[in-house]
């Protein structure tokens, strides 16, 4: 089978969902487009956005974009691009107003205006919110708003597998339908990747089991450079021992982090910002608390300190964390009205993606990214919370009217060649998996989650990082073994398990390689053996190109137009 659209967007969370209502918008409806996602479209990971998304919503009473900026550089310790960053600010109130006229239930002020609490890093409250279930209430919107277009068509439960470029130029993908077991081509003029993050690369994560890095390992693999990666960010709120989200905006709303003698423990590390200092630096101190013996012990060694809510009371507990109040009893067996929660830093987000430019677009003509999958710089090495749904919401638009304009102005859809299409479905179905037997892929991956989460964690080391490169390659050898046993095409989860296995692996070769190679510590990556940051050797960005031996670096400036680096104190 052939499908043929003007635009394909691969994803179908916040950002992916943005651009295709901006894609309709655009072409008044007169684009053909095509949303490919691997779940349903209102299963993405974007649903599990708790906290709020960051805009400056009341400069009246003291905030500015320009204070948002600030906030956004510095929580990069300067590694964010700073023209991206202006952009970024200037246009998030935009999206928050838009949602509000699409029906979004933002939580409201006593006076009907829409509400906002702190967040880490922020100088104001400017985290807008609707209870703590942000993420699920703007996915919402947009698919409800989505449907008063009448040319996109859905691809649901679809696993991509690869993205054709010739001469530099987007083709189409390929994909597999799960629920059928067909193989197709999906042919576009412009393609969006919106495809999400990667995290579940790591044993202890917030993330949901579909964030495998599937958008962009396979950018990766068809020549775009990822950028960036070794900026892995761990939320330091992360449910002992599932690893789910307690949203930042349980702090953010007065709650304490406590250790085992009952101390309100980032008093020592961040004084004047507390439990609301940028992530990394509280992910950093509560490791050092449980390292040096301050934390409460478990068996599995997955210890911990407290999250502490019983002050706020019930009534501020049910109004604005009810679903925190939930997953506590449900999955912890704890209320958090009378006890406080366990938890420890998560893997939670990847800084680095694919390489855009200010507009979202990549190096190949048609392909534009945006979201976790797309690295345009604003985050840098540490993300503000609050800042990752509205830059989803912000590039989102950017990508989709952008993908939308160029469709527009292209003429008809060049021909691809048969052979690719089968040599696609041969490795897909008759290489990947046929190994002799002797690996078992999901002891690969457990391997690897084990792995990250030793070496390539919070605290980071040469050594340790080098012998997880070297693990890491040897995984990727290994896997060449496995034998999937289920020769069926639909809902063949097994051969699921070892693409997304593959794409893990490459994806972990790139943050071991930039992490090994970075010798500072700055934001999210910090290397005991390297405890300073390097402006001089360091202000650049990290590019990794594929290659068959393993990824290639290279580096590239920073835009500093407004702030020099200097000291990153809270």
């Amino acid at each position: 089978m052939e499908a043929v659209h003007d635009v394909v967007i691969l994803g179908s969370g916040l950002a992916g969902l943005r651009a295709a209502v901006e894609a309709a918008r655009v072409s008044n409806d007169e684009l053909d487009i095509a949303i490919v996602s691997r779940v349903q479209l209102v299963r993405s990971h974007s649903v599990c956005a708790e906290g709020g998304t960051a805009a400056v919503m009341q400069p009246e009473e003291g905030d500015s974009l320009e204070l948002h900026a600030w906030d956004t550089v510095r929580g990069s310790d300067f590694l964010a691009d700073q023209d991206v960053v202006k952009r970024f600010v200037e246009e998030s109130p935009k999206e928050i107003l838009q949602l509000e006229h699409w029906g979004i239930p933002w939580s409201r002020r006593h006076d009907g205006r829409i509400n906002q609490r702190p967040f880490g890093g922020h100088s104001f409250d400017r985290a807008t919110f609707a209870e703590d279930k942000t993420g699920f209430f703007e996915m919402h919107t947009l698919y409800d708003t989505l449907q008063k277009f009448a040319r996109v068509t859905r691809y649901d439960e679809c696993y991509v597998t690869s993205i054709l470029v010739d001469n530099g130029v987007f083709q189409g993908i390929t994909a597999w339908a799960l629920t059928s077991g067909e193989f197709f081509l999906i042919k576009g003029k412009a393609l969006v990747i919106a495809a999400g993050g990667a995290c579940r690369m790591f044993a202890f994560t917030t993330y949901s089991l579909s964030a495998t890095g599937d958008g962009m390992a396979m950018a990766y693999r068809a020549g775009l450079p990822l950028k960036d990666m070794e900026f892995v960010q761990f939320h330091p709120t992360g449910l002992v021992p599932s690893g789910i989200l307690i949203t930042e905006g349980a702090r953010g709303e007065g709650g304490y982090l406590i250790n085992n003698k009952g101390e309100r423990f980032m008093e020592k590390y961040a004084p004047s910002k507390m439990e609301t200092a940028p992530r990394d630096i509280v992910s950093r101190s509560e490791m050092t608390e449980i390292l040096e013996g301050r934390g409460f012990s478990r068996p599995d060694g997955l210890d911990y300190v407290h999250l502490d809510l019983r002050h706020l009371g019930a009534d501020r507990i049910n109004e604005r964390l009810p679903l925190i109040r939930e997953v506590a009893i449900k999955l912890a067996s704890i209320d958090p009205i009378e006890k406080p929660i366990p938890i420890r830093p998560a893997a939670h987000y990847c800084m680095g993606g694919i390489r855009t430019d200010i507009d979202g677009a990549t190096p190949v003509e048609g392909i534009w990214a945006g979201g976790e999958v797309a690295c345009v710089s604003l985050h840098g090495a540490n993300r503000l919370g609050a800042n990752s749904t509205a830059e989803c919401l912000v590039w989102g638009k950017i990508i989709g009217e952008k993908a939308a304009r160029y469709a527009m102005a292209r003429g008809s859809v060049a021909p691809t060649p048969p052979q690719r299409i089968q040599e696609e479905e041969r490795r897909l179905f008759g290489w990947i998996g046929h190994g002799n037997g002797k690996e078992d892929v999901f002891l690969i991956r457990a391997e690897l989650q084990r792995l990250m989460d030793k070496n390539v964690s919070i605290y980071r080391n040469g050594p340790d990082l080098e012998a997880a490169l070297k693990k890491v390659r040897e995984l990727k050898q290994r896997v060449e073994h496995v034998r999937v046993v289920d020769t069926s095409r639909i809902y063949n989860t097994n051969l699921v398990a070892v693409l997304e296995t593959i794409n893990l692996i490459d994806l972990a070769e790139t943050i071991v390689l930039g992490a090994l190679a970075r010798t500072e510590s700055r934001g999210a990556h910090s290397r005991t053996d390297f405890p300073d940051r390097d402006d001089v050797n360091w202000t650049r960005h990290t590019l990794a190109y594929y290659s068959p031996e393993g990824p290639r670096l290279e580096y590239s400036s920073v835009n500093i137009s407004m702030w020099q680096p200097v000291e990153r104190k809270y």
